[in-house]
């Protein structure tokens, strides 16, 4: 059996698609004052501090910038809101040194602390509940926060009441000193809380 012949097709239109390329936003970052030196102060005259923290007193910047020339050492302004700012004849590569040492001390003493979480149920086992307040213990005595959360299903949401005496006692019962930092709340599971360490 044999197909009739097609006509031959005259008009063909064809059509490139070319993905459409979007330009990605730069973020925008704000980045910590930059400490101005030697010629990218800006004031007329500045309050100069010598390297042995000694004042000299209120130079122009050209004679402030030829007596840091003149110690082979930089200017420096240290405080740049005060009128006239404040500059120092020193080191800034030493300058920069001790201001990150400095920083990381400052975050090393920074207390880290977590907001741990703990789960309840309305109808909770006794062992289970002095199993979590072990738990809740010994998280507060780390220093974490604990954020405890009783949840209720189906028919347990009619009875509220029993969720809250039950959060409530649950509390009472942790022996470790501890402070509420945020109220009993409603979400839609149930009702959670968050204490910490007195």
């Amino acid at each position: 059996m044999q197909f009739p012949s097609s006509p031959p097709l005259k008009n063909i239109l064809i059509i490139k698609i070319k993905p459409i390329r979007r330009k990605q936003r730069k973020i925008f970052v704000k980045k910590a004052p930059k400490t101005r030196i030697n010629e990218q102060i800006q004031a007329k005259e500045v309050r100069v501090i010598n390297e042995d923290k000694s004042q000299i007193g209120i130079l122009s910047l050209n004679e402030a910038l030829s007596l840091a020339k003149e110690r082979m050492l930089d200017l420096v302004e240290i405080s740049p809101k005060v009128v006239p700012p404040v500059c120092k004849i020193m080191d800034f590569g030493k300058f920069q040194y001790q201001k990150s040492k400095e920083d990381r001390q400052h975050k090393s003493k920074q207390k880290k602390s977590e907001v741990k979480g703990i789960r309840l149920r309305v109808r909770t086992d006794e062992h289970d509940i002095n199993f979590k307040k072990k738990q809740v213990e010994k998280f507060l005595e780390k220093g974490n926060k604990v954020k405890i959360e009783i949840t209720m299903r189906g028919r347990e949401k009619a009875h509220e009441h029993i969720a809250k005496k039950n959060l409530a006692d649950f509390i009472r019962n942790i022996s470790v000193p501890n402070k509420i930092e945020q109220e009993v709340k409603r979400y839609p599971g149930g009702y959670n809380v968050v204490i910490a360490p007195e």
